[in-house]
């Protein structure tokens, strides 16, 4: 095991940099490089998936441990997985060889975060070329060599926007996009930033009207009329920023709470579906747009999915995610339920080869057929490796196994036939 490394002096966020990182390139087809997978949407691009588990589930292939506390998932790609841990006082990027599980490396990007739900970080770690993207829970940004963790550039982005910290903590995973980095520390005038991804230097901020605090979701892109924005989900509710220069565009609250938004929104269509829990439930914006912007408006609210934090997946027209703790499955063109099963409870989904696995907060897993005819389940499970925290951090399918991250440890099965 390689020692923490200290954070690299004199190399700050938005400012200058002498070593750079590669230009942004696609991952492996059946990589799973950043939260959300290939695309952000929790679809994995795997197919050959088992149709039916064992009764005692998948076959067990690998475990990894001493990954530190935390609810940060996994990202895989060129034979790496990355994931971040807090050891001690220690906020940690580690990197485990993806046949071997053993660690390659592990660096310091900053300082842990005390906190009654759990301390640690919550973002997953971002894969491009050669380059490493973290976000800890304190704001702090780096980006690291994939080869051997060595700090290319690093900063805060809370200090440099002028932020302050939410409750729970930063929860955000990095998206690099067009060669920039983009986050949401929820500034004055810098709700969310650009900085260019090999220097860190900034490219742009964002003033949305009245200067929300970041929520704990994580941006997706949105096409719409043939304009490229950024869409997330703040403290106040979901907005949308053009990509090439950070201008704000809209924003709809009709899905946010005053308490925590968690779940990324869901791009449908060129429109966005978002949801929250704590009582809320989700909405469809309608876009309309071309290059010059986007005119958005509510088609529709509905209390049928509270997604408190397990996020959601779409499939043809229609969207799955937990309400609390109901599987549903809700047709997007009207917000009306297909249909709700609350066997397995409130979790977090991801799409694999037309099934939905379900991981529920309380650890059992389950395979579930992804139809709006009705729920029919697959197979399910309880993995080995359950801690004594909430199973939060998301599920994640790529080459053929099923990633399975739980504070200190990760336990990987195969689900490929």
């Amino acid at each position: 095991m390689i020692p923490p490394r200290p954070r690299v002096a004199g190399v700050l966020l938005f400012g200058l940099l002498g070593v750079l990182a590669s230009a942004a390139c696609p991952a492996s087809a059946d990589d799973w490089n950043q939260f959300g997978g290939p695309e952000r949407d929790n679809r994995s691009t795997d197919e050959g998936l088992l149709r039916q588990w064992p009764e005692e589930g998948p076959r067990l292939v690998g475990t990894a441990t001493n990954l530190g506390i935390g609810y940060s998932s996994v990202s895989l790609a060129d034979g790496a997985v990355l994931t971040m841990g807090s050891r001690g006082d220690d906020e940690m990027v580690i990197c485990l060889d993806e046949k071997s599980l053993a660690e390659r490396w592990a660096v310091r990007i900053g300082a842990t975060r005390p906190d009654g739900m759990g301390p640690g970080p919550r973002g997953t770690p971002t894969i491009v070329g050669d380059a490493v993207y973290a976000l800890g829970a304190n704001g702090d940004l780096a980006c690291l060599a994939l080869a051997d963790g060595r700090v290319r550039w690093s900063g805060n982005v809370l200090a440099n926007s002028g932020a302050t910290n939410i409750t729970w903590g930063i929860s955000e995973s990095p998206l690099v996009d067009g060669g920039r980095v983009i986050v949401t520390p929820g500034g004055q005038g810098a709700t969310m930033v650009a900085v260019d991804a090999k220097s860190g230097r900034l490219v742009w901020k964002t003033a949305v009207p009245g200067n929300p605090q970041a929520g704990y979701s994580s941006i997706i892109v949105v096409e719409t009329g043939g304009l490229r924005h950024y869409v997330n989900f703040v403290h106040t509710g979901v907005i949308g920023v053009r990509a090439d220069t950070g201008q704000f565009l809209w924003g709809n609250d009709a899905s946010a709470n005053g308490t925590a938004n968690c779940s990324s929104p869901v791009a449908w269509r060129g429109n966005v579906f978002s949801a929250s829990g704590y009582g809320k439930g989700g909405a469809l914006v309608r876009l309309v747009g071309d290059r010059r912007g986007v005119v958005a408006s509510l088609a529709y609210a509905t209390k049928d999915l509270k997604s408190h934090h397990g996020g959601l997946v779409v499939d043809g027209d229609h969207v799955y995610g937990t309400d609390e703790g109901l599987l549903t499955c809700l047709d997007l063109k009207s917000g009306t339920v297909a249909w709700q099963n609350r066997s397995v409870g409130k979790g977090a989904v991801v799409w694999a080869d037309g099934l939905l696995v379900l991981r529920s907060e309380e650890g059992a897993v389950a395979l579930v057929e992804c139809s709006p005819r009705g729920y029919v389940e697959k197979g399910r499970f309880t993995p080995a490796n359950r801690s004594d925290r909430p199973a939060w951090p998301h599920p994640v399918i790529a080459n053929g196994k099923l990633w399975l991250r739980d504070q200190e440890s990760l336990a990987v099965y195969e689900v490929g036939e």
